[in-house]
Protein backbone atom coordinates (compact mmCIF):
# COMPACT_ATOMS: atom_id res chain seq x y z
CA UNK A 1 0.00 0.00 0.00
CA UNK A 2 1.40 3.37 -1.09
CA UNK A 3 1.24 5.19 2.54
CA UNK A 4 1.47 8.94 0.53
CA UNK A 5 -1.44 8.28 -1.94
CA UNK A 6 -3.48 6.77 0.99
CA UNK A 7 -3.14 10.47 2.87
CA UNK A 8 -3.80 12.51 -0.63
CA UNK A 9 -7.06 10.22 -0.51
CA UNK A 10 -8.25 11.70 2.83
CA UNK A 11 -6.15 14.95 2.75
CA UNK A 12 -6.65 15.78 -1.21
CA UNK A 13 -4.57 18.91 -0.55
CA UNK A 14 -0.77 17.19 -0.29
CA UNK A 15 -1.42 16.06 -3.92
CA UNK A 16 -1.15 19.52 -5.29
CA UNK A 17 1.92 20.73 -2.29
CA UNK A 18 4.21 20.24 -4.76
CA UNK A 19 3.14 23.23 -6.83
CA UNK A 20 3.19 25.43 -4.61
CA UNK A 21 6.89 27.00 -5.37
CA UNK A 22 7.97 30.67 -5.57
CA UNK A 23 7.01 31.40 -9.07
CA UNK A 24 3.53 29.63 -8.43
CA UNK A 25 2.73 31.75 -4.82
CA UNK A 26 3.27 35.34 -6.68
CA UNK A 27 0.56 34.30 -9.41
CA UNK A 28 -1.90 32.86 -6.45
CA UNK A 29 -0.70 36.29 -3.77
CA UNK A 30 -1.80 38.28 -7.09
CA UNK A 31 -4.87 35.66 -7.64
CA UNK A 32 -6.01 36.24 -4.16
CA UNK A 33 -5.79 39.56 -4.00
CA UNK A 34 -8.09 39.64 -6.82
CA UNK A 35 -10.62 37.49 -5.38
CA UNK A 36 -11.02 39.49 -2.28
CA UNK A 37 -11.89 42.83 -4.11
CA UNK A 38 -14.47 41.08 -5.64
CA UNK A 39 -15.55 38.99 -3.22
CA UNK A 40 -15.78 41.63 -0.34
CA UNK A 41 -18.72 43.22 -2.21
CA UNK A 42 -20.17 40.21 -3.40
CA UNK A 43 -20.16 38.22 0.37
CA UNK A 44 -21.93 41.26 2.05
CA UNK A 45 -24.43 41.57 -1.02
CA UNK A 46 -25.21 37.47 -1.30
CA UNK A 47 -26.09 38.01 2.94
CA UNK A 48 -28.56 40.69 2.18
CA UNK A 49 -29.91 38.22 -0.59
CA UNK A 50 -30.32 35.38 2.08
CA UNK A 51 -31.60 37.81 4.45
CA UNK A 52 -28.81 37.65 6.80
CA UNK A 53 -26.02 40.29 8.31
CA UNK A 54 -23.54 41.17 5.97
CA UNK A 55 -20.78 40.05 7.87
CA UNK A 56 -22.24 36.27 7.58
CA UNK A 57 -21.10 36.55 4.18
CA UNK A 58 -17.44 37.47 4.61
CA UNK A 59 -17.59 34.23 7.13
CA UNK A 60 -18.61 32.59 4.75
CA UNK A 61 -16.27 34.22 1.81
CA UNK A 62 -13.61 32.95 4.57
CA UNK A 63 -13.94 29.41 6.48
CA UNK A 64 -15.92 27.82 3.80
CA UNK A 65 -13.67 29.18 0.85
CA UNK A 66 -10.60 27.59 2.73
CA UNK A 67 -12.09 24.44 3.54
CA UNK A 68 -14.00 23.78 0.26
CA UNK A 69 -10.75 24.73 -1.39
CA UNK A 70 -8.54 22.12 0.56
CA UNK A 71 -10.45 19.18 0.25
CA UNK A 72 -12.35 19.71 -2.90
CA UNK A 73 -10.13 18.38 -6.53
CA UNK A 74 -10.30 21.72 -8.64
CA UNK A 75 -6.97 23.81 -8.55
CA UNK A 76 -9.05 26.92 -9.58
CA UNK A 77 -12.72 26.76 -8.14
CA UNK A 78 -13.53 29.70 -5.56
CA UNK A 79 -16.32 28.38 -2.80
CA UNK A 80 -18.62 30.73 -0.99
CA UNK A 81 -21.56 32.99 -1.21
CA UNK A 82 -23.51 32.60 -4.40
CA UNK A 83 -26.76 33.98 -5.35
CA UNK A 84 -28.83 31.74 -6.55
CA UNK A 85 -27.86 29.78 -3.64
CA UNK A 86 -28.75 32.87 -0.97
CA UNK A 87 -32.16 33.82 -2.42
CA UNK A 88 -33.01 29.57 -1.81
CA UNK A 89 -31.74 30.25 1.67
CA UNK A 90 -34.38 32.99 2.27
CA UNK A 91 -37.32 31.60 0.82
CA UNK A 92 -36.41 28.49 3.00
CA UNK A 93 -36.00 30.19 6.25
CA UNK A 94 -38.46 32.92 5.78
CA UNK A 95 -41.10 30.06 5.57
CA UNK A 96 -40.07 29.21 9.46
CA UNK A 97 -39.27 32.81 11.08
CA UNK A 98 -39.49 36.46 10.21
CA UNK A 99 -36.39 37.73 8.35
CA UNK A 100 -33.69 39.83 10.69
CA UNK A 101 -34.64 38.15 13.33
CA UNK A 102 -32.65 36.04 15.92
CA UNK A 103 -34.57 33.27 15.43
CA UNK A 104 -34.25 33.50 11.57
CA UNK A 105 -30.75 33.58 11.94
CA UNK A 106 -30.66 30.56 13.39
CA UNK A 107 -32.58 28.63 11.26
CA UNK A 108 -30.54 29.85 8.39
CA UNK A 109 -27.65 27.74 10.27
CA UNK A 110 -29.49 24.96 11.04
CA UNK A 111 -30.60 24.18 7.21
CA UNK A 112 -27.10 25.39 6.04
CA UNK A 113 -25.70 22.28 8.61
CA UNK A 114 -28.40 20.25 7.39
CA UNK A 115 -27.11 20.67 3.66
CA UNK A 116 -23.75 20.45 4.27
CA UNK A 117 -24.36 16.94 5.79
CA UNK A 118 -26.15 15.77 2.89
CA UNK A 119 -23.64 16.89 0.44
CA UNK A 120 -20.76 15.13 2.77
CA UNK A 121 -23.19 11.28 2.73
CA UNK A 122 -23.63 11.47 -0.86
CA UNK A 123 -20.03 12.62 -1.22
CA UNK A 124 -19.17 9.80 1.36
CA UNK A 125 -21.61 6.99 -0.30
CA UNK A 126 -19.71 7.93 -3.61
CA UNK A 127 -23.07 8.95 -5.34
CA UNK A 128 -21.22 11.98 -7.36
CA UNK A 129 -22.77 10.81 -10.74
CA UNK A 130 -25.99 12.07 -9.05
CA UNK A 131 -25.90 14.90 -10.90
CA UNK A 132 -25.95 14.14 -13.98
CA UNK A 133 -29.58 13.41 -13.29
CA UNK A 134 -30.52 17.15 -13.31
CA UNK A 135 -30.69 18.66 -16.70
CA UNK A 136 -28.73 21.68 -18.06
CA UNK A 137 -32.08 22.87 -18.64
CA UNK A 138 -33.74 23.07 -15.66
CA UNK A 139 -30.19 24.76 -14.02
CA UNK A 140 -31.26 27.44 -16.82
CA UNK A 141 -35.05 27.76 -16.03
CA UNK A 142 -34.17 27.93 -12.15
CA UNK A 143 -31.20 30.39 -12.35
CA UNK A 144 -33.50 32.70 -14.83
CA UNK A 145 -36.33 32.85 -12.14
CA UNK A 146 -33.81 33.22 -8.93
CA UNK A 147 -32.38 35.93 -10.90
CA UNK A 148 -36.04 37.60 -11.14
CA UNK A 149 -37.21 37.21 -7.54
CA UNK A 150 -33.17 38.52 -6.61
CA UNK A 151 -33.75 41.93 -8.58
CA UNK A 152 -37.37 41.97 -6.92
CA UNK A 153 -36.05 41.65 -3.64
CA UNK A 154 -33.41 44.69 -4.35
CA UNK A 155 -36.27 46.96 -5.21
CA UNK A 156 -36.77 48.20 -1.80
CA UNK A 157 -33.50 49.00 -1.22
CA UNK A 158 -32.76 50.79 -4.82
CA UNK A 159 -36.00 52.94 -4.14
CA UNK A 160 -36.13 53.00 -0.60
CA UNK A 161 -39.93 52.24 -0.64
CA UNK A 162 -41.10 50.24 2.67
CA UNK A 163 -41.91 47.19 1.06
CA UNK A 164 -43.97 44.72 3.17
CA UNK A 165 -41.10 41.99 4.21
CA UNK A 166 -43.80 39.39 3.43
CA UNK A 167 -44.42 40.64 -0.36
CA UNK A 168 -44.12 38.46 -3.76
CA UNK A 169 -42.76 38.35 -6.72
CA UNK A 170 -46.18 39.59 -8.12
CA UNK A 171 -46.91 42.13 -5.00
CA UNK A 172 -43.40 43.42 -4.69
CA UNK A 173 -43.84 44.76 -8.54
CA UNK A 174 -47.57 45.62 -7.67
CA UNK A 175 -46.28 47.77 -4.38
CA UNK A 176 -43.16 49.24 -6.19
CA UNK A 177 -45.05 50.07 -9.38
CA UNK A 178 -47.82 52.14 -7.19
CA UNK A 179 -45.50 53.91 -5.01
CA UNK A 180 -42.79 54.86 -7.20
CA UNK A 181 -43.90 58.24 -6.70
CA UNK A 182 -42.76 58.56 -2.92
CA UNK A 183 -39.44 56.84 -4.26
CA UNK A 184 -36.43 58.30 -2.73
CA UNK A 185 -34.97 59.72 -6.03
CA UNK A 186 -31.34 59.79 -4.10
CA UNK A 187 -31.52 56.77 -3.61
CA UNK A 188 -32.51 55.69 -7.12
CA UNK A 189 -29.80 57.68 -8.45
CA UNK A 190 -26.75 55.98 -6.44
CA UNK A 191 -28.12 52.56 -7.62
CA UNK A 192 -28.30 53.72 -11.17
CA UNK A 193 -24.73 55.61 -10.93
CA UNK A 194 -23.46 52.43 -9.20
CA UNK A 195 -24.77 49.91 -12.52
CA UNK A 196 -23.70 52.80 -15.29
CA UNK A 197 -20.26 52.55 -13.77
CA UNK A 198 -19.59 48.67 -13.65
CA UNK A 199 -20.85 48.03 -16.69
CA UNK A 200 -18.50 50.57 -18.23
CA UNK A 201 -15.54 49.36 -16.48
CA UNK A 202 -16.34 45.93 -17.60
CA UNK A 203 -16.79 47.02 -21.21
CA UNK A 204 -13.52 48.98 -21.74
CA UNK A 205 -11.49 47.54 -19.09
CA UNK A 206 -12.78 43.63 -19.01
CA UNK A 207 -10.30 42.52 -16.32
CA UNK A 208 -10.83 45.20 -13.84
CA UNK A 209 -12.46 44.48 -10.68
CA UNK A 210 -15.57 46.31 -12.39
CA UNK A 211 -17.95 45.49 -9.31
CA UNK A 212 -15.29 46.47 -6.74
CA UNK A 213 -15.11 49.86 -8.58
CA UNK A 214 -18.30 50.65 -9.30
CA UNK A 215 -19.17 50.61 -5.69
CA UNK A 216 -16.61 52.79 -4.55
CA UNK A 217 -17.82 55.36 -7.46
CA UNK A 218 -21.68 54.86 -6.21
CA UNK A 219 -20.53 55.31 -2.47
CA UNK A 220 -18.91 58.30 -3.43
CA UNK A 221 -21.88 59.38 -5.59
CA UNK A 222 -23.86 58.55 -2.34
CA UNK A 223 -21.80 60.95 -0.11
CA UNK A 224 -22.05 64.10 -2.32
CA UNK A 225 -26.16 63.52 -2.36
CA UNK A 226 -25.77 62.91 1.39
CA UNK A 227 -27.73 65.90 3.38
CA UNK A 228 -27.90 64.59 6.35
CA UNK A 229 -31.51 64.02 6.23
CA UNK A 230 -31.11 59.99 6.83
CA UNK A 231 -33.13 59.24 4.04
CA UNK A 232 -29.46 56.97 2.40
CA UNK A 233 -29.05 53.94 4.74
CA UNK A 234 -25.98 52.91 5.28
CA UNK A 235 -24.90 49.78 5.81
CA UNK A 236 -22.91 50.33 9.10
CA UNK A 237 -19.82 49.04 10.59
CA UNK A 238 -18.89 45.41 10.95
CA UNK A 239 -18.03 43.00 13.95
CA UNK A 240 -13.91 43.69 14.47
CA UNK A 241 -13.61 39.99 15.11
CA UNK A 242 -13.48 36.46 14.19
CA UNK A 243 -16.63 35.01 13.09
CA UNK A 244 -17.82 33.46 17.30
CA UNK A 245 -18.57 29.55 17.22
CA UNK A 246 -22.23 28.85 16.82
CA UNK A 247 -24.75 26.01 17.76
CA UNK A 248 -26.93 25.64 15.08
CA UNK A 249 -30.82 24.72 16.63
CA UNK A 250 -31.15 21.19 15.68
CA UNK A 251 -34.82 20.26 17.40
CA UNK A 252 -36.42 17.26 15.68
CA UNK A 253 -38.99 19.62 14.39
CA UNK A 254 -37.08 22.04 12.71
CA UNK A 255 -34.90 19.27 11.18
CA UNK A 256 -38.36 17.82 9.57
CA UNK A 257 -39.15 21.18 8.30
CA UNK A 258 -36.34 21.71 6.96
CA UNK A 259 -35.34 18.75 4.87
CA UNK A 260 -37.18 19.16 1.44
CA UNK A 261 -35.22 22.63 1.19
CA UNK A 262 -31.99 21.43 2.23
CA UNK A 263 -32.50 18.27 -0.10
CA UNK A 264 -32.90 21.28 -2.82
CA UNK A 265 -30.34 23.60 -1.61
CA UNK A 266 -27.42 20.68 -1.29
CA UNK A 267 -28.78 19.19 -5.07
CA UNK A 268 -28.39 22.58 -6.65
CA UNK A 269 -25.50 23.40 -4.30
CA UNK A 270 -23.45 20.58 -6.13
CA UNK A 271 -24.75 20.59 -9.58
CA UNK A 272 -23.19 24.46 -9.87
CA UNK A 273 -20.10 22.91 -7.56
CA UNK A 274 -19.26 20.45 -10.34
CA UNK A 275 -20.60 21.91 -13.30
CA UNK A 276 -18.05 25.09 -12.19
CA UNK A 277 -15.12 22.75 -11.24
CA UNK A 278 -15.51 21.10 -14.43
CA UNK A 279 -15.57 24.01 -16.84
CA UNK A 280 -12.78 25.52 -15.43
CA UNK A 281 -10.81 22.10 -15.66
CA UNK A 282 -11.58 22.22 -19.45
CA UNK A 283 -9.58 25.21 -19.85
CA UNK A 284 -6.75 24.05 -17.18
CA UNK A 285 -6.74 20.70 -18.37
CA UNK A 286 -7.33 19.32 -15.04
CA UNK A 287 -9.16 15.96 -13.98
CA UNK A 288 -11.98 16.46 -11.80
CA UNK A 289 -13.19 13.66 -9.62
CA UNK A 290 -16.85 14.46 -8.91
CA UNK A 291 -17.06 12.93 -5.61
CA UNK A 292 -14.09 14.57 -4.15
CA UNK A 293 -16.09 17.62 -5.03
CA UNK A 294 -19.03 16.42 -3.45
CA UNK A 295 -16.67 15.77 -0.01
CA UNK A 296 -15.06 19.56 -0.29
CA UNK A 297 -18.71 21.28 -0.54
CA UNK A 298 -20.03 19.21 2.48
CA UNK A 299 -17.46 19.27 4.99
CA UNK A 300 -17.08 23.33 4.20
CA UNK A 301 -21.39 23.35 4.60
CA UNK A 302 -21.16 21.35 7.43
CA UNK A 303 -18.14 23.04 9.90
CA UNK A 304 -19.38 26.44 8.06
CA UNK A 305 -22.28 27.05 10.32
CA UNK A 306 -20.61 26.45 13.52
CA UNK A 307 -18.92 29.63 12.59
CA UNK A 308 -21.57 31.73 11.48
CA UNK A 309 -21.39 30.90 7.72
CA UNK A 310 -24.63 30.06 5.51
CA UNK A 311 -25.01 27.42 2.88
CA UNK A 312 -22.56 28.24 -0.14
CA UNK A 313 -21.63 27.39 -3.45
CA UNK A 314 -18.88 27.48 -6.26
CA UNK A 315 -18.91 30.79 -7.80
CA UNK A 316 -19.15 30.92 -11.71
CA UNK A 317 -17.59 34.86 -11.49
CA UNK A 318 -14.80 34.42 -8.70
CA UNK A 319 -13.57 31.02 -10.26
CA UNK A 320 -13.27 32.62 -13.34
CA UNK A 321 -10.99 35.79 -12.08
CA UNK A 322 -9.20 33.45 -10.08
CA UNK A 323 -8.54 31.22 -12.78
CA UNK A 324 -7.60 34.65 -14.99
CA UNK A 325 -5.78 35.89 -13.11
CA UNK A 326 -3.53 33.42 -12.91
CA UNK A 327 -4.14 31.02 -10.03
CA UNK A 328 -1.65 27.82 -9.66
CA UNK A 329 -2.52 26.31 -6.80
CA UNK A 330 -5.90 26.56 -4.36
CA UNK A 331 -3.74 28.35 -2.02
CA UNK A 332 -4.80 31.47 -3.97
CA UNK A 333 -7.86 31.11 -2.35
CA UNK A 334 -6.45 30.87 0.89
CA UNK A 335 -4.58 34.28 0.25
CA UNK A 336 -8.17 35.66 -0.76
CA UNK A 337 -9.84 34.34 2.58
CA UNK A 338 -6.97 35.91 4.99
CA UNK A 339 -7.49 39.43 2.99
CA UNK A 340 -10.80 39.31 3.89
CA UNK A 341 -10.15 38.05 7.37
CA UNK A 342 -7.63 41.51 7.90
CA UNK A 343 -10.35 43.65 6.77
CA UNK A 344 -12.61 42.19 8.86
CA UNK A 345 -10.26 42.59 12.19
CA UNK A 346 -8.41 45.79 10.85
CA UNK A 347 -10.85 47.98 9.10
CA UNK A 348 -14.72 46.99 9.84
CA UNK A 349 -15.56 50.64 9.61
CA UNK A 350 -14.65 50.22 5.81
CA UNK A 351 -18.84 49.81 5.34
CA UNK A 352 -19.71 52.83 7.02
CA UNK A 353 -20.68 54.88 4.11
CA UNK A 354 -21.29 51.89 2.16
CA UNK A 355 -24.92 52.89 0.83
CA UNK A 356 -27.78 49.78 0.65
CA UNK A 357 -28.60 51.19 -2.40
CA UNK A 358 -25.12 50.71 -3.95
CA UNK A 359 -25.30 47.30 -2.83
CA UNK A 360 -28.76 47.35 -4.54
CA UNK A 361 -26.93 48.19 -7.76
CA UNK A 362 -24.63 45.56 -7.72
CA UNK A 363 -27.20 43.01 -6.65
CA UNK A 364 -29.45 44.24 -9.48
CA UNK A 365 -26.54 43.89 -12.05
CA UNK A 366 -25.39 39.98 -10.51
CA UNK A 367 -29.22 39.05 -11.02
CA UNK A 368 -29.17 40.20 -15.21
CA UNK A 369 -25.84 38.17 -15.27
CA UNK A 370 -27.48 35.36 -13.89
CA UNK A 371 -29.75 34.79 -17.02
CA UNK A 372 -28.08 32.49 -19.12
CA UNK A 373 -29.85 34.61 -22.23
CA UNK A 374 -27.67 32.23 -25.03
CA UNK A 375 -28.60 29.06 -23.70
CA UNK A 376 -32.53 30.35 -22.96
CA UNK A 377 -33.34 31.67 -26.66
CA UNK A 378 -31.00 28.32 -28.11
CA UNK A 379 -33.68 25.93 -26.03
CA UNK A 380 -36.53 27.72 -27.06
CA UNK A 381 -35.37 27.62 -30.34
CA UNK A 382 -34.17 24.12 -31.02
CA UNK A 383 -36.49 21.58 -29.10
CA UNK A 384 -40.07 21.52 -27.47
CA UNK A 385 -39.81 19.29 -24.80
CA UNK A 386 -36.62 21.19 -23.33
CA UNK A 387 -38.34 24.19 -23.93
CA UNK A 388 -41.35 23.66 -21.63
CA UNK A 389 -39.38 22.33 -19.09
CA UNK A 390 -37.54 25.56 -19.36
CA UNK A 391 -40.70 27.78 -18.71
CA UNK A 392 -42.42 25.57 -16.36
CA UNK A 393 -39.09 25.84 -14.18
CA UNK A 394 -39.24 29.68 -14.53
CA UNK A 395 -42.52 30.02 -13.56
CA UNK A 396 -42.63 28.01 -11.03
CA UNK A 397 -39.71 29.29 -9.21
CA UNK A 398 -41.19 32.83 -9.50
CA UNK A 399 -44.85 31.75 -7.96
CA UNK A 400 -44.12 28.48 -5.34
CA UNK A 401 -41.36 28.21 -2.94
CA UNK A 402 -38.18 27.92 -4.96
CA UNK A 403 -37.15 24.40 -3.47
CA UNK A 404 -40.47 22.70 -4.93
CA UNK A 405 -39.59 24.97 -7.82
CA UNK A 406 -36.38 22.84 -8.56
CA UNK A 407 -37.98 19.50 -7.79
CA UNK A 408 -40.53 19.95 -10.29
CA UNK A 409 -37.90 21.08 -12.93
CA UNK A 410 -36.25 17.83 -11.97
CA UNK A 411 -39.36 15.93 -12.19
CA UNK A 412 -40.73 17.12 -15.74
CA UNK A 413 -37.25 16.41 -16.96
CA UNK A 414 -37.45 13.34 -15.96
CA UNK A 415 -40.45 13.08 -17.07
CA UNK A 416 -39.16 13.71 -20.92
CA UNK A 417 -36.55 11.40 -20.11
CA UNK A 418 -38.89 8.48 -20.19
CA UNK A 419 -40.53 9.52 -22.79
CA UNK A 420 -38.12 9.57 -25.29
CA UNK A 421 -36.65 6.60 -24.23
CA UNK A 422 -40.03 5.00 -23.73
CA UNK A 423 -40.36 5.86 -27.67
CA UNK A 424 -37.19 4.34 -29.53
CA UNK A 425 -36.22 4.73 -32.92
CA UNK A 426 -37.07 1.87 -34.68
CA UNK A 427 -36.78 2.27 -38.50
CA UNK A 428 -36.49 0.39 -41.81
CA UNK A 429 -32.59 0.12 -43.32
CA UNK A 430 -31.08 -1.26 -46.50
CA UNK A 431 -27.62 -1.26 -47.52
CA UNK A 432 -26.71 2.11 -49.26
CA UNK A 433 -25.24 0.93 -52.49
CA UNK A 434 -24.21 -1.91 -53.60
CA UNK A 435 -20.41 0.07 -53.48
CA UNK A 436 -21.50 0.46 -49.51
CA UNK A 437 -23.09 -2.76 -49.14
CA UNK A 438 -21.85 -2.70 -45.45
CA UNK A 439 -23.36 0.97 -44.56
CA UNK A 440 -26.93 0.02 -43.54
CA UNK A 441 -29.15 3.49 -43.64
CA UNK A 442 -32.64 4.53 -43.17
CA UNK A 443 -34.56 3.92 -46.29
CA UNK A 444 -36.84 6.60 -46.32
CA UNK A 445 -34.29 9.17 -45.58
CA UNK A 446 -32.10 8.08 -48.54
CA UNK A 447 -34.75 6.15 -50.61
CA UNK A 448 -33.30 3.04 -50.49
CA UNK A 449 -34.56 -0.20 -52.19
CA UNK A 450 -35.21 -3.19 -49.86
CA UNK A 451 -34.68 -6.61 -50.66
CA UNK A 452 -38.76 -8.51 -51.51
CA UNK A 453 -37.75 -10.94 -49.43
CA UNK A 454 -35.65 -9.83 -46.46
CA UNK A 455 -36.89 -6.77 -43.97
CA UNK A 456 -33.96 -5.56 -41.81
CA UNK A 457 -35.53 -2.87 -39.34
CA UNK A 458 -32.66 -1.16 -36.91
CA UNK A 459 -33.45 -0.65 -32.84
CA UNK A 460 -31.33 2.37 -31.67
CA UNK A 461 -31.99 1.78 -27.92
CA UNK A 462 -31.99 -0.07 -24.64
CA UNK A 463 -34.56 -2.67 -24.37
CA UNK A 464 -36.45 -2.24 -21.21
CA UNK A 465 -39.94 -2.26 -19.40
CA UNK A 466 -40.81 1.76 -19.54
CA UNK A 467 -40.46 0.56 -24.38
CA UNK A 468 -41.50 -3.07 -24.19
CA UNK A 469 -45.40 -1.40 -25.71
CA UNK A 470 -43.67 0.90 -28.40
CA UNK A 471 -41.05 -1.81 -29.82
CA UNK A 472 -43.87 -4.31 -29.99
CA UNK A 473 -46.48 -2.23 -31.48
CA UNK A 474 -43.26 -1.15 -34.01
CA UNK A 475 -42.77 -5.03 -35.03
CA UNK A 476 -46.51 -5.50 -35.14
CA UNK A 477 -46.61 -2.47 -37.86
CA UNK A 478 -43.91 -3.54 -39.76
CA UNK A 479 -44.96 -7.47 -40.33
CA UNK A 480 -48.41 -6.63 -41.17
CA UNK A 481 -47.33 -4.05 -43.62
CA UNK A 482 -45.12 -6.51 -45.19
CA UNK A 483 -47.35 -9.30 -45.37
CA UNK A 484 -45.54 -11.11 -47.92
CA UNK A 485 -42.18 -11.23 -46.69
CA UNK A 486 -41.44 -13.64 -43.85
CA UNK A 487 -38.05 -12.77 -42.68
CA UNK A 488 -37.46 -10.41 -40.52
CA UNK A 489 -33.88 -8.84 -39.02
CA UNK A 490 -33.61 -7.35 -35.62
CA UNK A 491 -30.62 -5.16 -36.27
CA UNK A 492 -29.49 -4.32 -32.57
CA UNK A 493 -25.66 -2.71 -32.29
CA UNK A 494 -27.31 -0.06 -30.54
CA UNK A 495 -29.03 -1.82 -27.76
CA UNK A 496 -26.99 -1.58 -24.88
CA UNK A 497 -29.26 -3.40 -22.60
CA UNK A 498 -32.26 -5.32 -21.91
CA UNK A 499 -34.42 -6.05 -18.66
CA UNK A 500 -36.94 -8.97 -18.12
CA UNK A 501 -39.95 -7.27 -19.15
CA UNK A 502 -37.77 -6.45 -22.81
CA UNK A 503 -36.80 -10.29 -22.81
CA UNK A 504 -40.00 -11.82 -22.33
CA UNK A 505 -41.83 -9.53 -25.17
CA UNK A 506 -39.03 -10.26 -27.61
CA UNK A 507 -39.69 -14.35 -26.84
CA UNK A 508 -43.43 -14.44 -26.70
CA UNK A 509 -43.21 -12.10 -30.48
CA UNK A 510 -40.25 -14.34 -31.82
CA UNK A 511 -42.78 -17.66 -30.21
CA UNK A 512 -45.77 -16.75 -31.99
CA UNK A 513 -44.28 -15.23 -35.57
CA UNK A 514 -42.49 -19.10 -35.82
CA UNK A 515 -46.02 -20.53 -35.70
CA UNK A 516 -47.11 -18.16 -38.31
CA UNK A 517 -43.91 -19.13 -40.29
CA UNK A 518 -42.61 -16.17 -39.88
CA UNK A 519 -38.80 -16.09 -39.05
CA UNK A 520 -37.22 -13.55 -36.42
CA UNK A 521 -33.44 -12.83 -35.87
CA UNK A 522 -31.27 -10.83 -34.72
CA UNK A 523 -28.03 -9.02 -35.68
CA UNK A 524 -25.08 -7.44 -34.07
CA UNK A 525 -26.69 -7.82 -30.58
CA UNK A 526 -23.80 -7.13 -28.33
CA UNK A 527 -22.62 -9.86 -25.92
CA UNK A 528 -23.21 -8.39 -22.74
CA UNK A 529 -26.88 -8.27 -23.84
CA UNK A 530 -26.99 -11.52 -24.78
CA UNK A 531 -25.56 -12.36 -21.28
CA UNK A 532 -28.65 -10.80 -19.55
CA UNK A 533 -30.87 -12.65 -21.79
CA UNK A 534 -29.02 -15.83 -20.70
CA UNK A 535 -28.86 -15.04 -16.84
CA UNK A 536 -32.61 -14.14 -17.14
CA UNK A 537 -32.75 -18.01 -18.55
CA UNK A 538 -33.97 -16.83 -22.10
CA UNK A 539 -31.50 -17.96 -24.46
CA UNK A 540 -32.42 -21.26 -24.76
CA UNK A 541 -36.15 -20.06 -25.92
CA UNK A 542 -34.80 -18.45 -28.83
CA UNK A 543 -31.75 -20.80 -29.65
CA UNK A 544 -28.11 -19.61 -30.58
CA UNK A 545 -29.06 -19.96 -34.39
CA UNK A 546 -31.02 -16.88 -34.16
CA UNK A 547 -28.17 -14.38 -33.03
CA UNK A 548 -25.59 -13.31 -36.00
CA UNK A 549 -22.94 -11.19 -35.19
CA UNK A 550 -22.77 -9.73 -39.32
CA UNK A 551 -25.64 -9.02 -42.10
CA UNK A 552 -23.06 -11.06 -44.21
CA UNK A 553 -23.29 -14.05 -42.09
CA UNK A 554 -26.89 -14.13 -42.03
CA UNK A 555 -27.27 -13.01 -45.36
CA UNK A 556 -24.53 -15.65 -46.80
CA UNK A 557 -26.95 -19.03 -44.77
CA UNK A 558 -30.46 -16.81 -45.51
CA UNK A 559 -30.05 -16.26 -49.20
CA UNK A 560 -29.73 -19.73 -50.48
CA UNK A 561 -33.08 -20.43 -48.44
CA UNK A 562 -34.94 -17.99 -50.23
CA UNK A 563 -37.68 -18.25 -53.08
CA UNK A 564 -34.93 -18.54 -55.88
CA UNK A 565 -37.57 -17.87 -58.39
CA UNK A 566 -38.18 -14.93 -57.01
CA UNK A 567 -34.17 -13.72 -56.78
CA UNK A 568 -33.59 -14.96 -60.56
CA UNK A 569 -36.35 -11.80 -61.46
CA UNK A 570 -35.63 -9.11 -58.78
CA UNK A 571 -34.09 -6.52 -60.19
CA UNK A 572 -33.26 -4.99 -57.14
CA UNK A 573 -30.14 -6.38 -56.30
CA UNK A 574 -29.75 -4.95 -52.81
CA UNK A 575 -27.04 -7.48 -51.55
CA UNK A 576 -23.66 -8.46 -53.00
CA UNK A 577 -24.61 -12.06 -52.15
CA UNK A 578 -28.00 -11.58 -54.14
CA UNK A 579 -28.04 -13.99 -56.96
CA UNK A 580 -27.63 -12.38 -60.64
CA UNK A 581 -30.50 -11.61 -62.75
CA UNK A 582 -31.68 -14.07 -65.22
CA UNK A 583 -31.35 -12.14 -68.35
CA UNK A 584 -33.90 -13.45 -71.33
Amino acid sequence: MNTANEFEKYLPFLSWRHRVTRANFKLDLIAGLTGAIIVLPQGMAYALIAGLPPEMGLYSAVVIAVIASLFGSSLHMVTGPAAAISIVVFSVTSSFATPGTDSFISLALTLSLMVGAIQLTLGLARLGALVNFISHTVVVGFTAGAAVLIATSQLKYATALDVPTDAGFVNTLSFVSTHFSDANLDTVAITLVTIVATIIFKRLWPRSPAMFIGIVIGSLTAFMLDDGSNQIRYVGSLPSSLPGVSMPDMTLQEIRSLVPGAMAIAILGLLEAVSIARSTALRSRQRISGNQEFIGQGLANTVGPFFSCFASSGSFTRTGANYDAGAATPLSVVISAAIVLMVLLFAPSVTNFLPYSVMAGSILLTAWNLIDRKHIVQIIRCNTGEAAVLIATFFSTLFIQLEFAIYIGVLLSLVLYLKKTSAPRIMEVAPRSLEQNNDYRSVERFNLSECPQIKIIRLDDSIYFGAVDHIQLSIHQHINANAKIKHFVLMCPGVNSIDLAGAEMLVNEFKSRREQGIEIVFCGLKNTVKDEIESMGYLESFGEEVFYDTMEQYLSQTIPRLDQNTCMTCDKRVFNACPKKITQ
